[in-house]
């Protein structure tokens, strides 16, 4: 049965799914679902037009969905929405705007762990299994990869991509794109430091699969030479193993633009 706790605001075209909890001073805007199973506890704000999964679970004083951070525009001005997908755990003061084209959503997909004090812009989008420590910050446009773990107070540049199971130091400020399974640290510029074992363990990789990104890291990274014309010849051999192919595949998508951003080539078709 759902549960709307009497201090809560939630509007009257809302739509709430089986086993709702709706907990003290929440404020439900017009226009949400929210599917079966989710709980919102103390304070917890949820603007118009979001949409949220099954068995999500929102700390106190977290606001989903607001209007994004973008200098003019007025309340006169149309945005978009917000999607969440299913078995989230989105910790105190986490942040999440809402897309800023009115044909877009920001989107964040299943069970993923965003702690206390993360923001995630308007139109960035979280795959899967994502972790982001406490005071992770991403500016817009950003795109988090399947099993990515951030931790505390990095930040993220504007369209930058972090690979699927990559690692990222804390304190480290990314402005251009993570190859998946590496791990990163510093600040302009990052540098990549090794490869991310343990996320490698978390993909579910076997012992030969592992070797082959090891190797793979090893020549594109150590032993010597331009990146991308590492990655240009890494990727003329035959027989590479799919995730040795979305390494070199980040690397010269990445430097298809001046600052290693590729997702900021897609700018104004993203308008």
């Amino acid at each position: 049965m759902t549960e709307i706790h009497a201090s809560a605001v939630v509007h009257k075209d809302a739509e709430l799914g089986d086993e709702v909890t709706i907990g003290p001073y929440c404020v439900i805007g017009r226009g949400v679902s929210i599917g079966s199973g989710t709980v919102l506890n103390a304070g917890v704000v949820v603007e118009k037009n979001v949409k949220i999964g099954k068995n999500n679970r929102f700390f106190p004083n977290s606001v989903i969905g607001a209007w994004p951070q973008v200098l003019g525009r007025g309340e006169e001005s149309s945005i978009g929405g917000l999607v969440i997908g299913d078995g989230n755990v989105l910790r105190e003061y986490v942040t999440i705007h809402s897309s800023m084209h009115q044909d877009r959503v920001t989107r964040i997909g299943d069970e993923n762990f965003l702690m206390v004090g993360v923001h995630v812009g308007h139109d960035c989008t979280l795959e899967d299994k994502i972790v982001m420590s406490n005071s992770v910050q991403l500016s817009g446009h950003c795109r988090i990869e399947m099993g990515a773990w951030l931790s505390g107070m990095v930040g993220l540049h504007q369209f930058v991509t972090l690979g699927k199971w990559s690692f990222v130091a804390g304190l480290a400020g990314l402005n251009k794109d993570i190859p998946p399974f590496l791990t990163v640290s510093g600040h302009y510029p990052p540098m990549v430091r090794g490869v991310n074992k343990r996320g490698m363990q978390r993909a579910g990789l076997n012992d030969e699969q592992q070797e082959r990104v090891f190797e793979a890291y090893r020549r594109l990274y150590r032993q010597g030479g331009a990146l991308l014309e590492n990655a240009k010849a890494l990727s003329q051999e035959d027989g590479i193993d799919e995730n040795v192919k979305a390494i070199i595949d980040s690397i010269i998508r990445s430097n298809t633009h001046q600052y290693g951003r590729y997702l900021e080539t897609l700018r104004e078709r993203r308008r």
